[in-house]
């Protein structure tokens, strides 16, 4: 019988703190989600399990090196985390764990020379936007951000009363303002805990948190 531990962990499924790979064959792809826990919430990988949750087993040693060289040499800053080997009906298995990471933003392999920050999202990992990578850079700062509410604000807020979500080019359109001046307001609304990203397939909207 496989262990109670790690059937728990199995039976949730994918999500937001937790993935399945069956196998590691590339420490780029993986350091996407390296990079997505570190900078959203943490989370496990299990590795050796495939997308339905069946048991496949792997090489540990081989794809213990892999992980390694995803999390130090394809992760800018490098991602701590911690790894502990499980033998369950004849297989091998490798439970990886990422805590939330203090030095956000992580960034990662994107497509040829770019580098881009990875969010994590229900159970998918998003490139995050430019937004989101001044929010991590605001909170890093030992000063909060100080918010002077005026019309734009103002106009901004009673929008997203009526549990509505807005893009950054609705935004810009609805009170008039270019996007400079709507990006600053969005990372400061968002640093202090008044809005919220949601991310999609190509957009991302903000709401009230």
């Amino acid at each position: 019988m496989p262990n109670k531990y790690i059937s728990q962990l199995i039976a949730q499924g994918e999500n937001q703190y937790l993935d399945f790979k069956y196998e590691v064959s590339d420490a780029k792809k993986i350091a996407r989600t390296f990079s997505a826990f570190a900078n959203t919430g943490g989370g496990k990988l299990l590795i050796g399990v495939k997308d339905n949750g069946v048991i496949r087993g792997i090489e540990t040693d081989e794809e213990a090196y892999m992980l390694d060289a995803a999390a130090n040499f394809y992760c800018r800053p490098p991602v701590e985390y911690s790894l502990k080997d499980w033998h369950i009906d004849g297989k091998n298995l490798l439970e990886v764990t990422i805590e939330e990471s203090s030095s956000k933003p992580h960034l990662a392999p994107w497509k040829e020379k770019q580098w881009r920050a990875y969010v994590r999202v229900h159970d998918e990992n998003f490139v995050a936007n430019a937004i989101q990578v001044n929010v991590w850079k605001n909170q890093r700062k030992e000063k909060p951000a100080l918010i002077k509410y005026n019309d734009v604000e103002k106009t901004l807020l009673e929008y997203l009363q009526t549990d509505r979500e807005i893009s950054m080019k609705e935004f810009c359109r609805l009170c008039k303002i270019r996007y400079p001046v709507a990006k600053k307001i969005l990372v400061n609304l968002i640093a202090i805990g008044v809005l919220q990203i949601n991310y999609r397939e190509n957009i991302a909207t903000y709401r009230l948190k």
